[in-house]
């Protein structure tokens, strides 16, 4: 593949004739002009138009996206680079190890080498500026003769993606079209904008589950092993114009401090020219930390993880903001006032995308400067970052252990970190480690490799600190969730090694022999259930408005072929549910969400309403007709306060003072009794984001796993272990003739819950 790039890169000189078209000759208006969306389709063309008529830019189709289209790349440097590029990422790969790299060879090498920078654009579709900015800066680079411009060619590789989620930006367009000119215009679409998991898509960064994921890590990141990366998105409208780092606290332990220096470097750089531009409004080390991996896959891999949030206006309508509306509070600053991180408010006025663009530009430019006249010092750095992870001292390695209770978890955990390039050793005898015997056929991760680190956040169980917004005050919410064992989702045995030992090891890539060793089908293998007899006729609700975990879920069942109907709110209020279903499935969705659904005036009408009463009735008669109902995490709620579901929250209305776990994994021990846990081991971890207890008093209710007395916490952080302490996290509840399961936890969260996927997929299988 990379030759046939080569290649096509030797001929691009020869096809240069044309003048480089402006964005507006192309699309017919200026990039960030009012109530204007760009087609993903004329994105690709116009990229393709410039490579025909420029020598400094390459385009290279990556690969289809989920629904087919393109997944764009551009190359951006000097001819002379371009005609190159191949010994500039052998150059890369070199400093990227420096087992295989001495300190003079790397000398020479960072003397030759560029910088690479890669920024991608819009992996949330509705934060629609920077697939604008992309189409304009490209141009500029293109074509305006300014020092910085050369100096940026001259040294940096500059690989630009003009969208990380192409289907997302046709399908907010094509719904910004439809409702332009109407009370509706600037809403978001009542639908994911990434066909599977909306706004997770950036959450997808250690699973990798999506094509767009993949495609990113496969053939960017682990080919060109980038010392920047940096993803453009938009926040709010009512607080700061634009957020760049320096980070709030917490930064994740693994991730080497000196990357997070230089993301304080870059992105105070960043914003002195921002402000220096005349551009109010500029905020850092606030409201975004530097914990989840899932986020920030560069940041363990050698290179720098660079965020920009700017200020949302309506899609691409103007927003009018009043001082008023301004937010008195944000994490880390106070959007009406100046300090050291947020010296310039800005206070009201008119915002519009081409705000945004502009204020992108700025950014952009200026992380390109920075990264093209520090090319030494950001190579020198690369280089040592990849010796200081090759120096580990402890822990040496984790070890897999031969015979798991599930090979095929194994095998997807060790398919896992083999993705993110992580080197995986096999014993071919047994050896002592840790002062324990492991059988042969064990796996080893020994960590002192370039990407260790990337290994060890996955394996170890985190520790989240104890962050208040003042002393003895509410906690310092993370931005996303405080926990990533691997491990412990997945359910397979994982031990640290603290001390070096010796074993006959030999490198694999692949983990076929776990796949031949669960071949046996028994429910212990997760991937039991793609050839499971006797599935139930499955509906999943799916509501007008788009939930993230409704499509995970869509995601898991046909990657384990399940056969559902996603059930809308007229299919439900129609009634005679049980003439079509044995279960119906609700995803992690609040309640109000479900009964209320989007309210009349804020949506066209087709899209407003939810289940109401008579839906909750129709439920309750498929119920008493002998169907079951599955409800997950927040939906239990609804389960409760609307269908009677006889169980009470230990943790509703409980302030988060007092209790609080913002995606931990907990402990619980499982009913073994229950066909529910077939293929379980009695005690598991359990994924915990804003999830409920319960305590009941009913006979019709039973238990199915319990949290223990004590020692509640797995990995993440929880506040009020109390009031978890001995109740139930998942209960049976008897309703006629049928049954309503309450799951207390994301039994399939993000594609990663492996173990407790078993559960689910049992309450369903047990529905004929």
């Amino acid at each position: 593949m990379v030759v046939r790039f080569l290649l096509a890169a030797a001929l691009v000189p020869a096809l240069v004739s044309a003048a480089v078209p402006p964005p507006e000759s192309h699309f017919g208006f200026r990039m960030g002009e009012d109530r204007k969306l760009v087609q993903w389709a004329k994105v690709v063309s116009y990229f393709e138009a410039l490579q025909k008529s420029s020598d400094r830019i390459l385009v290279r189709n990556l690969g289809p996206s989920t629904e087919g289209r393109p997944f764009l790349a551009a190359w951006i440097a000097t001819p002379a680079v371009l005609k190159d590029l191949e010994r500039y990422r052998q150059i890369q790969k070199k400093l990227a190890d420096p087992r295989q790299t001495n300190e003079a060879e790397a000398a020479k090498l960072i003397a030759q080498g560029k910088t690479v920078v890669m920024i991608t654009c819009s992996i949330h579709s509705t934060e629609v500026a920077s697939t604008m900015t992309a189409i304009d800066f490209a141009y500029r680079l293109l074509t305006e003769d300014r020092s910085k411009f050369r100096d940026i060619l001259d040294n940096v590789i500059f690989i630009l993606v003009p969208s990380l989620n192409p289907d997302g930006v046709d399908i907010v367009e094509r719904w910004y079209a439809k409702t332009l000119g109407t009370p509706f215009e600037g809403t978001s679409p009542p639908e994911l904008y990434q066909k599977y998991v909306g706004h997770d898509n950036n959450r997808d960064w250690y699973i990798f589950s999506q094509p767009e994921t993949r495609l990113a890590i496969t053939q960017l990141h682990n080919q060109w092993h980038p010392q920047i990366v940096y993803d453009v998105h938009q926040q709010s409208p009512f607080a700061s114009r634009i957020f760049i780092p320096p980070w709030l606290d917490p930064v994740e332990p693994n991730i080497d401090p000196l990357i997070t220096q230089m993301c304080n470097m870059m992105g105070s750089g960043v914003a002195a020219d921002l402000t220096a531009a005349g551009k109010k409004g500029v905020a850092i080390n606030a409201s975004y930390d530097f914990w989840t991996p899932a986020r920030h896959y560069q940041a363990y891999h050698g290179g720098m993880r660079i965020l920009s949030e700017s200020a949302s206006a309506r899609l691409a309508t103007p927003i009018t903001v009043s001082p008023d509306e301004i937010s008195e509070t944000a994490l880390g600053y106070n959007p009406r006032m100046s300090s050291w991180n947020h010296l310039e408010p800005w206070l009201g006025g008119t915002w519009r995308v081409r705000d945004i663009v502009e204020y992108q530009e700025i950014a952009w430019e200026s992380a390109l400067w920075q990264a093209a006249v520090r090319r030494e010092d950001l190579l020198r750095n690369f280089y040592s970052i990849g010796k200081r992870a090759i120096s580990r001292t402890t822990p040496y390695s984790f070890v897999i252990p031969a015979n798991q209770h599930d090979p095929g978890a194994a095998k997807i955990l060790l398919d896992t970190l083999a993705f993110g390039l992580i080197e995986i050793d096999k014993a071919q005898d047994v050896f002592q480690a840790g002062g324990k015997q492991y059988p042969a056929g064990s796996y080893v991760v020994r960590l002192r490799q370039p990407y260790g680190s990337w290994a060890k956040t996955l394996l170890e169980r985190q520790q989240y600190p104890d962050l208040r917004l003042y002393p003895g005050g509410p906690p310092k919410r993370p931005y996303d969730v405080t926990a990533h064992t691997l491990p412990l989702l997945m359910g397979v045995q994982v031990e640290a090694v603290s001390d070096k030992f010796e074993a006959k090891l030999v490198p694999v890539k692949s983990f076929d022999e776990l796949s031949t060793a669960a071949a046996r089908r028994n429910r212990n293998h997760i991937h039991w259930y793609r050839t499971a007899p006797n599935k139930p006729r499955l509906g999943l609700y799916r509501s007008h408005l788009p939930v993230m975990d409704e499509g995970w879920t869509r995601w898991m069942l046909e990657r384990f072929g399940w056969k559902y109907t996603s059930i809308r709110n007229p299919d439900i209020l129609a009634g005679n549910l049980s003439q079509k279903y044995d279960a119906i499935l609700f995803p992690d969705q609040g309640p109000a969400t479900i009964h209320n659904g989007y309210r009349p005036g804020s949506m066209p009408p087709e899209y407003t309403g939810g289940l109401g009463d008579k839906g909750a009735e129709a439920l309750l008669d498929f119920a008493r007709n002998g169907g079951t109902l599955v409800f997950l995490n927040s939906s239990t709620d609804y389960a409760i306060g609307h269908l009677g579901a006889p169980a009470k929250s230990t943790v509703r209305g409980v302030p988060n003072r007092d209790f609080y776990s913002p995606g931990s994994l907990l402990n619980v021990k499982l009913d073994l009794r229950h066909p529910m846990t077939a293929g379980l081991p009695a005690e598991i971890a359990i994924w915990s984001e804003g999830s409920a207890a319960w305590e009941f008093s009913d006979a019709g209710v039973r238990s199915i796993a319990r949290y223990p007395d004590s020692n509640v916490l797995a990995s993440g952080w929880l506040l009020g272990e109390k009031y978890l302490a001995g109740k139930s996290a998942l209960i049976e509840a008897t309703t006629g003739k049928g049954r309503m399961i309450l799951f207390g936890m994301r039994p399939q969260y993000r594609a990663q819950s492996y173990q407790t996927l078993k559960l689910l997929f049992n309450a369903m299988l047990t529905a004929k």
